[in-house]
């Protein structure tokens, strides 16, 4: 494919923009090459500037499980901009929106909304440490929770991605009460609780991690963290930003029978545009200022064309089948790329749950940030361009979901199969 078009748009943006990118694993930082300048997007294939198509796993990086550009969406938002962009004020939208969230997601009986996922959890731990009037979190190695200093601790998606252990420019101070431990290992929870227990404000986790590339909870997991939260005091956290309103109408809660304390939502909750929400207990969410005593606050949040997007998108996920109809989608990919790992013999695992999934180069099975880095990211470089230039859009990253949408074919995904058995051979 010719990219021209691509290349000479980032050179200018390399210019202006550190990276040429506003979020860096768009850079191609672990796959190599020029990233493709995207100009316009529908249903489940994107377009870039010079012209090229591919079927898009990437998704605005989860939140289109309707597609790109809905007509339903895109008219909402078209409706509600013209009454107003932006008013620092209250409407009656958020209230709404807030309302749906509560009726789908089972722990959550007062909502925040926000303007991103990282807001979100950066609420949340700081509700959680004012209500127990502890200082520690306990977060899990390859988990990513935002960009806050305190998470920046073992985390995944772009900091994996970049090989960035810590980040520069935090204090040992911020991060000094955070302990990072490996996920899907309890006895490791255990261990922490029973030497730190009184000063845990809270265990935050990833359901159903997603950031490291897609890796189940084993049996009993996070049934075994709410027991032991309960057991020592702390708070339990749910951060749903990719798994919320994704693997089903409750979220990743609602699939494996649990209530945590506090959820954080982002990505379809704002239907594509920027939105989350920290949601609860309402004893712990009425510590928010104005009405408590944690403050939080955003010019933007309840921004009126996310809340009219995210509403619009909830809506239309409402219908029946709807997540059977994603489950089977992401069921017929995972057995088409199955199928063709074990033609070419390779040592290659999928990872699928609902409509997220990863292929990770190793033998498997992957269950923790350790086994989801033995593949590297050289094998990953030439499936990922070996796919690209099938016209075929991945995460540019061995550390991040595969999404599904509703908006893609059968036919999208026989081609992602002949795609990747042909770029499969280069790889093995």
């Amino acid at each position: 494919m010719k990219r021209e078009k691509s290349e000479a748009a980032f050179e200018s943006a390399a210019r202006l923009i550190p990276g040429g990118v506003n979020s860096p694993v768009r850079a191609f930082g672990a796959v190599g090459g020029t990233p493709c300048m995207i100009e316009r997007a529908e249903g489940a294939r994107i377009y870039d500037l010079d012209g090229n198509s591919y079927i898009d796993y990437v998704c605005s990086w989860g939140p289109l499980i309707v597609g790109h550009a809905h007509r339903a969406v895109v008219d909402a938002i078209t409706e509600t901009a013209a009454k107003g962009t932006s008013f620092g004020a209250a409407t009656e939208g958020e209230t709404h929106l807030a309302a749906a969230i509560a009726d789908r997601i089972p722990s959550i009986e007062k909502v925040r909304l926000v303007n991103s996922g990282t807001e979100a959890t950066m609420t949340a731990v700081r509700l959680a440490r004012a209500f127990t009037d502890r200082p520690l979190i306990v977060k899990f190695d390859g988990c990513y929770h935002g960009h806050a200093d305190h998470f920046q601790v073992r985390a995944g998606s772009g900091l994996a991605t970049a090989s960035i252990p810590s980040g520069a420019g935090i204090p040992e101070s911020a991060a000094g009460h955070t302990a990072s431990i490996p996920y899907n290992d309890i006895d490791a929870v255990r261990a922490l609780f029973a030497e730190r227990g009184s000063e845990t404000a809270c265990v935050i986790v990833e359901p159903v991690a997603a950031n490291m590339g897609v890796v189940v909870p084993r049996d009993g997991f996070l049934h075994e963290l709410r027991s032991l939260c309960d057991a020592h005091g702390a708070l339990l956290i749910f951060d749903e930003v990719i798994t919320g309103f994704r693997l089903a109408r409750g979220g990743a809660q609602e699939l494996y029978g649990i209530l945590p304390d506090l959820t954080c939502l982002g990505k379809i909750v704002g239907g594509g545009l920027p939105l989350g929400a920290v949601g609860g207990r309402a004893d712990v969410m009425d510590r928010l200022a104005p009405l408590g005593d944690v403050y939080q606050a955003g010019t933007l949040s309840g921004n009126p064309l996310a809340v009219a997007a995210g509403r619009k998108t909830l809506e239309l996920l409402d219908g029946e089948e709807i997540y059977s109809s994603l489950d089977a989608r992401g069921e017929e990919l995972e057995r088409g790329l199955v199928e063709a790992i074990e033609r070419r013999g390779a040592a290659a695992c999928v990872s699928r749950i609902g409509s997220l999934l990863t292929v990770f180069l190793s033998a498997g099975p992957v269950t923790d940030f350790e086994s989801a880095a033995e593949g590297g990211k050289e094998k990953f470089a030439l499936l990922f361009h070996g796919m690209l230039d099938r016209g075929i859009y991945l995460p540019p990253s061995p550390f991040e979901a595969w999404f599904l949408s509703l908006a893609h074919s059968k036919e999208d995904l026989n081609a992602t199969v002949e795609s990747f058995s042909a770029a499969l051979e280069k790889v093995h």
